[in-house]
Parts: structure tokens; sequence; C-alpha cells
């Protein structure tokens, strides 16, 4: 009877408890605080059980009991099991209780962990749990030792969340695309990652792989891929680390001392990319405009495309106009008549690559190319336009305005970029919408103003490269100067016989005064190295390869900028990407953390070495652009920071 009461006296105080947590919520502006604790297990099914059912060949279920509601988030991303199983466990929450099922059958003689990483919270508030591992062993002991590090994207150095980290006992490089791995773990929203239940009698090799098939190995030349060529040996010893207790955001109370396991490594980094050869086809074959047509391509080439017109001449009718690695070729018509056509259709030969094929291969397909607009609508767009323009001829002429007799006909177009403001090293953009035929350049003036007067001065226009639309204007600009660019009328002619109306610009060249200075010592630079300014959106503002040792930057616009740098170990002017049968990794890419405050007329001077700090502290939060980090996928704040947030607002009344 004394037992009876007793439960029952337990069961009231836990009912108590209960409605007490459920009328304190914190969901409103006056009520009380949101609950910051997280659920607490207080149940979960025995090792030695899952040890019993695997003698016995039974289904192997995992079950953990929680003190309060809980949902598990992400259940196929964040939960992993190791060693690695052919199919996904099964994992169903059930109010305060989750399960996990092990649909593979376990093995004898080994350590088995289930990874739930920061999967599970309460349902009430989202506190999580933390990360929470369950482990158990088939054989006599169990392995307890732990790898850890980060996976960082190798081009930006940013977290890359959901990457598969494993570990190999088998120490040849042919482990990694020949069979699964050994362990596994998967990265958090930081690029974490803890790999558990290790053995410690082992040297293991460490891989990152985004695995888009689901076996665990390098297979597609699609995944993501990173790869330490460093042996890794577990270790570990007694630490201790420092846990401070806050009363708010500003103001601590204690600081405890806990004492824990440190395990080794715990500091790796690995570098994931893509492969630069990627599997390469023809996407689509367009025809925007009737003066040309694009071909796309799914990644670069090494062969210019062949084409092959089909009653007509290819060679003597088209200009090609091709990207810097022949991903994106554009063809324009030199033939008015081809350009009429509704319909026009090539040979076009290619090279093709893919895993299938396993080598390059050279493929023709028979294109048929449509304008978006056919020619009988053109035709009628024009009539529309001619007719509009003589009926208000017929309202001038009734004015007795005879000034604009010339029926409207295409002109060639120039548009010209001119930076503002300009430097004295800069240059003007000049892009015609055409491919040019015939340039006069005795037609163009370049005039600098002196006094109120201006001057002919000399100049050049330069071609551009993967650019036949354009020309670069050149000259010897001088500080704090006006110039005046004049292009007559016919001076440039195109193709298709386009001519240019007449053009008449004002170039204002800035003051030096107006640009500040910056030169960065680089006392660890290799030779090849490139650096970079970035603005405060991560884009590239100036770029410069150092000369001993020395970055410098002149004329720069006066703002905030970012330092970058690659290894541009191949010296081609871009950043490239590794490949794993030849054990090359990607270009060596660093940060500098600083922000660089730049004001005109002045000169920095800025010591930069790129190994002062670990590349997982590197790259400036500003410039972040994970889509993990993006406001979209960002989680709603936790309950600790709505609860400082709620006092904030209090004590603002």
């Amino acid at each position: 009877m004394r037992h009876r009461y007793s439960f029952l006296t337990l069961g009231l105080i836990a009912l108590l408890l209960a409605v007490a947590s459920c009328a304190n919520p914190g969901s409103g502006p006056d009520g009380g605080p949101y609950d910051e604790t997280p659920p607490r297990i207080v149940g979960m099914t025995s090792p030695q059980d899952l040890a019993a059912a695997h003698l016995r060949r039974g289904k192997t279920r995992i079950t953990l009991l929680f003190d309060e509601r809980v949902n598990v988030a992400d259940a196929q991303d964040k939960i992993i099991v190791s060693p690695p199983q052919t199919e996904q466990p099964e994992v169903k929450t059930d109010g305060k209780r989750v399960s996990v099922t092990l649909l593979d059958t376990i093995r004898p003689g080994l350590t088995y962990t289930v990874d739930f990483s920061d999967a599970i919270t309460d349902a009430t508030e989202d506190n999580p749990l933390g990360h929470f591992t369950y482990i158990f062993s088939t054989g006599e002991q169990t392995d307890t030792m732990q790898v850890a590090g980060h996976v960082l994207s190798a081009d930006l150095l940013e977290p890359l969340q959901g990457i598969l980290v494993g570990l190999h006992s088998d120490l040849s490089d042919s482990a990694f695309t020949a069979r699964a791995f050994d362990r596994v773990a998967r990265t958090d929203r930081q690029g974490y990652f803890s790999i558990k239940g290790v053995a410690a009698d082992r040297p293991y090799r460490i891989y990152a792989l985004q695995d888009m098939d689901g076996d665990y190995r390098f297979s597609d030349k699609g995944e993501t891929i990173g790869w330490s060529e460093e042996e890794i040996t577990t270790g570990a010893y007694p630490d201790v680390r420092y846990d401070t207790l806050w009363v708010d955001s500003l103001r601590w109370d204690d600081i405890r001392v806990i004492p824990y396991t440190h395990f080794t490594p715990d500091d790796i980094t690995l570098l994931a990319f893509r492969e630069a050869a990627q599997p390469r086809y023809l996407l689509k074959a367009q025809r925007e405009e009737p003066e040309h047509f694009t071909a796309y391509f799914t990644a670069p080439g090494q062969r210019v495309p062949v084409v092959s017109g089909i009653g007509f001449d290819a060679a003597r009718s088209l200009v090609e106009q091709r990207s810097a690695h022949l991903d994106t070729i554009t063809y324009y018509l030199r033939d008015a008549a081809l350009v009429c056509r509704d319909s026009l259709a090539i040979a076009y030969s290619y090279e093709m690559w893919d895993d299938t094929l396993g080598s390059v291969t050279w493929q023709t397909d028979t294109l048929e190319l449509r304008p978006k607009v056919p020619y009988e609508r053109r035709e009628k767009m024009q009539a529309e336009e001619l007719a509009k323009w003589e009926k208000a001829r017929e309202k001038r002429h009734k004015r007795g305005d005879y000034s604009d007799e010339t029926p409207p006909t295409p002109r060639l177009t120039i548009k010209h970029n001119i930076p503002n403001p300009m430097p004295a090293s800069g240059s003007t953009l000049l892009t015609f919408s055409q491919p040019i035929d015939t340039c006069d350049t005795q037609r163009i003036r370049l005039l600098q103003r002196i006094d109120t007067t201006y001057c002919p001065v000399p100049f050049v226009l330069d071609s551009v490269p993967h650019n036949i639309l354009a020309r670069r204007l050149r000259a010897a600009w001088q500080p704090a100067t006006q110039y005046r660019l004049e292009v007559d009328s016919a001076a440039v002619v195109s193709i298709l016989g386009l001519t240019n109306e007449v053009l008449q610009s004002d170039i204002t060249v800035a003051p030096d005064a107006a640009f500040a200075t910056l030169f960065v010592t680089l006392p660890d630079a290799p030779p090849t190295l490139r650096v970079a300014l970035l603005d405060g959106t991560g884009k590239v503002a100036y770029e410069v390869r150092p000369q001993s040792g020395i970055a410098e930057f002149y004329y720069v616009n006066p703002a905030t900028y970012y330092l970058r740098a690659y290894d541009d170990a191949n010296d081609n002017g871009e950043w490239d990407a590794g490949i794993w049968a030849t054990r090359t990794k990607a270009e060596a890419v660093y940060y500098n953390p600083t922000a660089l405050d730049l004001k005109a007329d002045w000169d920095y001077d800025q010591t930069w070495r790129l190994n002062a700090l670990p590349l997982t502290q590197q790259k400036p939060q500003q410039l972040m652009t994970s889509p993990n980090d993006s406001s979209n996928n960002k989680k709603r704040s936790t309950a600790h920071e709505r609860n400082l947030q709620r006092l904030q607002q209090r004590g603002q009344r």
C-alpha cells in the first residue's frame, strides 16, 4: 500500500511539473522565459541487448526515451551509421521515443556507432540535444577513439554541410574508388565532423566525399572530393575545458572546469572540390536573334567544334566568338541572305566525354536553328515602324518642319563603358552590336581639353580576348584632365554592312589624389601566387602578381576591401580544381580576415603571412556565401537568444 501511494505521489509531481512546463512556454511578449533546457535521455536500448540480438540474428533496433516530446529533423541527412550501411536506417519518432532500425545485417567483431548529430530537439522550443552518438560492439571490445576536423570548399574556404567523411584502413590509393569506407561521419552546418568508434591500433587515410550514389566510395566524376596525403594515427590524453555560465549577454556568473578525454587528431582540414574534367556534352544550341546562334556545353573543351553548313558555306558565312574554355561559342552570320532564313541547318561536330565512354569522342549532330521571331513577323514589325515614322513626318510637314527626311534604318550601335572615377591607368571599353568588318581610325578622334580648346592626342584600339564585339580604347591619360571621344558617322562597318551614327562622349580622368595605394608584403608567398582585392560582396576588384614578394595595388577606389590569394601553379590566370587520377590537389587559396578600409590620397602598407591562421579561421564572415548561411536557410533563433531579446526589450521600456 505504501508503494502505491509513493507511485501516486510521484505521478502527481510529474503531472504538476508537466503542467508548469506547458503553462510557461514563453510564447507571449509578457510571458515567462522560454525553456532553454534540452531534452534529456531517461532510457535507451542496452548495448548488451543489441549484442544478444546480433547473436540471435534478430532485428537491430535502437530506442531512446526522453523526458519530453522530441522531434527529429533531417534524419536522412544527419543520422549516419558507421560502419556504413547499404540501406538507410529507418528512423521513427513517437512522442518522447525515437527508434532507429538498422536494415543491414550487423557483422561480428565490430564497433557500431549511430551518430545523431544535432537532429534531435525538443518539440516546444527546438532546443537541441547536442551531438549525441550511440555506440555498441559486436565483439569482445569497443573501439573508442575519435577523429575530428572540418571540411571546407577548396575555392572559397567555406564550410561544407552534409559532406561524408570516411576512414580507410587500406592505405592504398585504390581504396577510395574500389571499396566502401571503414568508418564514416557527416559534416554539420559549420563543416565540422567527428568520426567515432575508431580502433587505436592501426593507421588510416581520410577522405571527404559528396556521395551522390550512396556507395561510400568515389565512383562519379560529379562528386565533390577531398583527401589528406598524411596517414591518420589516433591518440588520446586527459584534458580540461572551461565552461562559462552567463547571467545575460554581458555578465558571467561562474566558470566551471570540466575534465574530459581529448582525442587526436581533432584539427584535420579537408579541402573539397569537384574535378574540372566534368562530363562534356552539348547542352543546347539556340538562335536568340536571326543574326547569330550560340552553342552551350556542360564543360570546357580542348578542340574547337567544326560547323558544316547544309546548303551554305559555313567557313565563309560565320564569324566565331569563343569563350576561354570553349564551353560557350557564338556564331555570327555575315551573309544577309542567311539572316533572312527562318531555318538554318548545320552539321555540328564537337568533343564529348562521359563516365560510360571513359575517353573523349568526336560527336556530330545535325541541328536545325530557328530564330524566336520568324522572318515574316520581322518584316511586319519593320513595316509598322516605317508607317509610324511616315505618320510622324506628315505631322512635321504640316508644321513646316522638313528637318528629318531619312526613314529609320538599322544602325550599328556603340556602347562605351567609362570607369567612374577614371584613373590615369584606366581604359574605355567600346562594345558594338555586331562584329566589326572595317574600322577607319582616321574618322575616330580622341581630344584633350587644354584651357578652353580640345587638341587631338594619340590613342590605340585594342582587341579584347574572347570578345569580338569589343575594342579597348587606351591612351596616355593625364590626371585631372578632360577628354572627348568623337566617332564620325559610318566610321565603323559591321560584317552585315551596318554603320554607326555619330558618337560624341566626354571622358574625365580623376586626379591621383582620388585613389588609394596599397602595398602588401607576403613573406611566405610562392612564386606563382596571385593576390586580389575583393569588394564587400566578394567580387574581385583588382588582381596582381606579386613582384619580389610584394603585391602592389595602384589607383584603388576608396572603399572597404578584403584580401584573397591563390597559388596559380599552372600560371593560367585562374583558380583550378584538382584531379584524383593524378593525385593533383586543388590550387591553394588563402584569405586575410582583416577588412582594409582604404581612403583617398593615402598609401597603405600591409604584411600578410598566408599561413598565420588555420584555413578554418581565415575567411571573413562578411564574405561567406554558403547557402547554409543564407537567410532562407537560417534556423529560428535559439530559446536562449529569444530570452536575451526579451530582456533587452523589457530594459528599453
